[in-house]
């Protein structure tokens, strides 16, 4: 994450540590209060604040096993710039490194 005076940027790598293919994938988190997403990568976004879902775009909807693709956004905040801290992909939680 960057962070500055009253925006942020986010890079998120989603990995596939399955043994088979996911095709088609929503990532789902909540960011913290006060921020909103301005623009976002390789992703749709919606909503912009509160619990968000990122769908995959055309491009990187398949993940093979052990294959991953790179997301990311854009925000303002209105003080707390911190980081979302839990995440389930297509409903399954999430590890976080």
């Amino acid at each position: 994450m960057n962070a500055w005076n009253n925006g942020l940027t986010e890079n998120l790598t989603i990995t596939n540590t399955g043994s088979s293919a996911v095709n088609g994938w929503s990532l789902a988190f909540t960011l913290p209060g006060g921020q909103t997403i301005t623009n976002g990568w390789n992703a749709t976004y919606s909503p912009t604040s509160g619990q968000v879902t990122a769908t995959n775009v055309s491009y990187n909807a398949s993940l093979a096993p052990g294959a991953s693709t790179e997301i990311g956004f854009q925000a303002t905040h209105t003080g707390n710039a911190g980081k979302p801290t839990a995440f389930t992909l297509n409903g399954v939680t999430c590890s976080v490194a």
